[in-house]
């Protein structure tokens, strides 16, 4: 019993060490035989939940593509097009500012391939790509595929498959997992690979619903909606013989509202497809048709002209009205939505580009929730005819609404400008440019709100009221401000809006080139950078390592990636915390590996790792094989506090943390223990 109760314990030990390890997409591999001399090489990765796995097509500027090496290519055999992928998701990325494509739940991979060398016996093909959920974890993979002796007289085109291999089986490789170590081959029965990984839409709906609930109420308020109100409820309320049936028509009639919108939401979404538009909001042209749309939009809600459906459309809908019943008052609905139109159409608009980037059904979660409240104040007022009495009357306010929407839809139709201009890499709309547009858009709103700037269809004013005062301080209070930004103010409350502060004419703001005098004049150690807020970073373990020996100070030991999201959101939110910043400041050395470099080491410090057997190419690499090696980990951000020995201070490693205090705490921890020598 003792030995067994060693063994368990022995065992959870080891396991404890290893357990850092993470491993979150399992891949499988085969080869499917599709003629004499082309053959498919299929790639499955199951991935574990809520890991996003990247496709080779993600965008520039985010997380690390799946790039695919053909090892033994040259000569033996040639490609057909690129490798197909599964269903991928694209959403944007509020750290990197850039729409990034993954894999959730399954991947498949499958490229096609013609032999040209009858002698080839096997192909050899690596992986190297990115996983992320709250850490991120580059991976590299390496497949081994045996392929069948070919028989040829002369040319690759008469060849049959020797008895080697069945006809009608195919192999499947399990790939290797270090250069030394030999694929296990199983022979099956050959079947097509099919896709079925459906990925969940649910993400970002719940807020797409509410934004799109806020679409309607201010929809509501316009003068195209809001006196329709009284006179709709009215209607009901006196042609219907009972009251219960003036509410219930009433009733039908919001449903209906509800009814076409969703409508709306369903065709959108079966016209392009649950991801075409997804897909389409990252093109370039549709971010610059989409600017010109909603400029138009904004300049007709100024009350230069009005965008309306032809009045054709409006008579014979209306004409149908009169029919009765159900049918009846679906058409009515209708009328409402194409007399409506100048009003709730470039909202509608707006609204289902905005829920086409989130993908799946949200086209229709965004229609069902601008329609609820456009329908609400219908049934609820025929339901209680007396709240008509407690409504604002009609007037110059409905025009204010509507202008105010002019202004917003201005300012949003300059970030699908942006969006196309970062995709180009033109600069035109560097992040100081859309700064000073947004700053000029909500200034004359303020101007507009305390009726120091008048428009057509406004009404003569002798006051303003207190709404308004109070709203046009709220703008008044948004423009100042952004007016830092100018000069590198974060403006986390409008982040992911404007380009990031790394695409601007200036990244430390207008007329700073170094970001201040202090660091303009600081004399940076030898092998040292300026890092994330000025800090002082290296990028090299030993001279980090010496400098900390040379000043007497604990080393923040930081495992990060040019590509890794939560590095970059823990730089932003939690080492910018004045606390924190000023510990990696005055009392820590900071040394920052980047283990996604795919700068090349030297000949002569290239190797294979003893841990995983992998070839050490990179800088990069070495730095991922340092931490698997010594840490027994491999994923980023992660964080160690060392002495100048390079022992652990801290009583665990740390990785992403967004608790500005509990961050704290762990590195004053070690740092407490460096001054005290334990």
């Amino acid at each position: 019993m003792k030995k067994l109760l060693f063994i368990l314990i022995a065992f959870l030990a080891f396991a404890n060490v290893n357990s850092q390890i993470l491993d979150p997409a399992k891949w499988t591999s085969k080869i499917e035989k599709k003629s004499e001399t082309n053959y498919v090489l299929v790639f499955d990765a199951v991935i574990e939940k809520d890991w996003h796995l990247y496709s080779q097509f993600t965008p520039d500027g985010g997380p690390l593509p799946l790039e695919i090496e053909f090892k033994n290519q040259k000569g033996n055999y040639t490609l057909v097009g690129k490798a197909k992928e599964s269903k991928t998701r694209t959403a944007f990325n509020d750290i990197f500012e850039v729409n990034e494509t993954f894999f959730e739940n399954k991947a498949q991979i499958r490229q096609e391939i013609v032999i040209t060398n009858v002698k080839l016996t096997e192909i050899k093909v690596d992986f190297n790509f990115q996983v992320c959920k709250e850490v991120c974890i580059n991976v590299e993979k390496n497949f081994t595929f045996k392929i069948p002796a070919i028989a040829s007289n002369t040319a690759v085109a008469t060849t049959t498959i020797s008895d080697v291999i069945p006809l009608d089986t195919v192999t499947v490789v399990a790939p290797a997992t270090t250069l030394n170590e030999t694929p296990i081959i199983e022979t099956t029965p050959k079947e097509v690979a099919t896709t079925d990984s459906k990925t969940t839409e649910q993400r970002g709906l719940w807020s797409i619903f509410f934004i799109a609930f806020l679409s309607g109420f201010a929809a509501l308020l316009t003068p195209c909606v809001f006196p329709m109100i009284p006179m709709t409820v009215s209607f009901f309320t006196k042609q219907s013989k009972t009251k219960a049936k003036g509410i219930s028509n009433a009733i039908i009639y919001g449903v209906s509202i509800i009814f076409i919108y969703v409508v709306l939401g369903l065709l959108v979404t079966w016209i392009f497809g649950a991801d075409a538009l997804n897909a389409l909001s990252t093109n370039v042209w549709f971010n610059v048709i989409f600017f010109l749309i909603l400029v138009t939009f904004a300049v007709s809600f100024l009350g230069a002209f009005e965008i309306m459906l032809p009045n054709s459309w409006a008579n014979k809908v209306d004409s149908q009205a009169d029919r009765g019943g159900i049918i009846g008052i679906l058409f009515m609905a209708l009328a409402l939505a194409i007399v409506s139109f100048s009003c709730t159409g470039p909202i509608v608009g707006t609204l289902l580009v905005e829920a086409a980037s989130k993908g799946g059904i949200a086209p229709v979660v965004g229609m069902f929730g601008f329609s609820l409240a456009l329908a609400l104040p219908f049934m609820l007022f025929a339901m209680f005819p007396g709240w008509l009495n407690s409504l604002p009357k009609s007037g110059g306010w409905l025009n204010t609404v509507k202008v105010v929407l002019g202004f917003l839809e201005l300012a949003l139709a300059f970030k699908f400008l942006s969006n196309a201009d970062l995709v180009l890499q033109l600069h035109y709309l560097e992040r100081e440019v859309f700064l000073a547009i947004w700053i000029a858009i909500f200034g004359t709103l303020a101007l507009y709100l305390f009726g120091k700037i008048t428009l057509p269809h406004d009404s003569p004013m002798t006051h303003i009221s207190v709404g308004r005062l109070s709203f046009g301080l709220v703008v008044l209070a948004f423009t100042i401000y952004m007016i830092p930004g100018l000069w590198g103010a974060p403006l986390k409350i409008i982040s992911g809006f404007p380009p990031p502060m790394t695409y601007s004419e200036s990244p430390y703001g207008v007329g700073n080139s170094k970001g201040g005098s202090n660091s303009a004049a600081q004399v940076l150690p030898e092998g040292a950078h300026l890092g994330p807020h000025d800090l002082i970073a290296f990028e090299d373990y030993d001279k980090g390592v010496a400098y900390a020996k040379s000043v007497n100070k604990p080393i923040l030991l930081d495992f990060t990636g040019y590509a890794c999201v939560n590095c970059r959101k823990m730089e932003d939110y939690v080492w910018s915390d004045p606390a924190v910043l000023k510990i990696l400041q005055d009392e820590v050395v900071l040394i920052s590996l980047y283990v996604d470099s795919k700068e090349e080491l030297p000949k002569n410090e290239q190797y294979i790792s003893k841990e995983t057997g992998k070839e050490i190419t990179s800088v990069g690499n070495k730095w991922s094989d340092f931490q698997i090696t010594r840490y027994k980990a491999n994923a980023q951000p992660y964080y160690i506090v060392l002495d100048t020995e390079g022992t652990m201070l801290s009583n665990k490693p740390e990785s992403y943390n967004s608790n500005i205090d509990e961050y704290k705490a762990w590195l004053r921890e070690g740092i407490d223990r460096f001054k005290k020598g334990e």
